[in-house]
């Protein structure tokens, strides 16, 4: 089992300190979600948890290991990949030339997303918002990580293709963690760990079905 955790976790911008002592933690195989509006903290969570930002004070921890000191290159090569909100896809290249990037054989994220078939030899920065999406998507699936991480992975999606998407996700034989405004209609009655950030601190942590419930502390966690 993978096991993936922010604990007491700082991070600062300049004089701004964005997350606030946060701890979470994310088990794999399964799904993690961090809800929060915009400035909550959350893709600030899941770039501490890429390595793509520092930590002013709190860890890291991956399996029993602390890698709060570990580049993000070397947390890829070890099986991490993210899915950031902006610039996931390389627009130089085309559809077939990023999906080769993350495995030599496009089958698989051609069978999730059979509207990128006809789109192969197209350049990334030509296809729409919701094809990007699916491509950056399709290339995490592909890749067989062992943590995938993705902010927003729906943005621009049709919503019978937002739902695949979340069950690809949520299917996906790895330890697993979404970040979104708030939580998807597709994923309430799935098994998923939910933790909700208001600047940048952690508010609730439960189970999908226990948001929205009457009585819930937002303290609890």
């Amino acid at each position: 089992m993978t096991l993936l955790s922010l604990r007491h976790a700082r991070v600062r911008y300049g004089p701004l300190e964005a997350l606030h002592g946060v701890t979470l933690a994310a088990p794999g195989p399964g799904l993690t979600v961090l809800l929060g509006r915009n400035g909550s903290g959350r893709t600030t969570a899941l770039h501490a948890l890429a390595g793509i930002v520092p930590l002013s004070g709190g860890a890291v921890v991956w399996d029993g290991v602390d890698v709060t000191g570990v580049p993000a290159y070397e947390r890829a090569r070890r099986g991490l990949c993210l899915v950031p909100e902006r610039r996931a896809v390389f627009g130089s290249l085309t559809v077939r030339e990023n999906l080769a990037l993350a495995s030599p054989d496009p089958a698989a994220a051609l069978d999730a997303y059979p509207r990128l078939r006809p789109l192969l030899e197209r350049r990334a920065d030509t296809l729409s918002g919701g094809e990007q999406r699916m491509l950056a998507v399709s290339r995490a699936l592909a890749a067989r990580a062992r943590v995938v991480l993705v902010d927003e992975p729906v943005q621009g999606m049709s919503p019978p293709v937002a739902a695949r998407t979340y069950a690809l996700l949520a299917a996906l034989d790895a330890c697993v963690v979404v970040a979104e405004q708030q939580l998807p209609s597709a994923l309430r009655d799935r098994p998923a760990v939910v933790y909700e950030l208001r600047r940048g601190a952690v508010v609730f942590a439960g189970e999908a079905g226990e948001l929205g419930l009457p009585g819930r502390s937002a303290g609890r966690a």
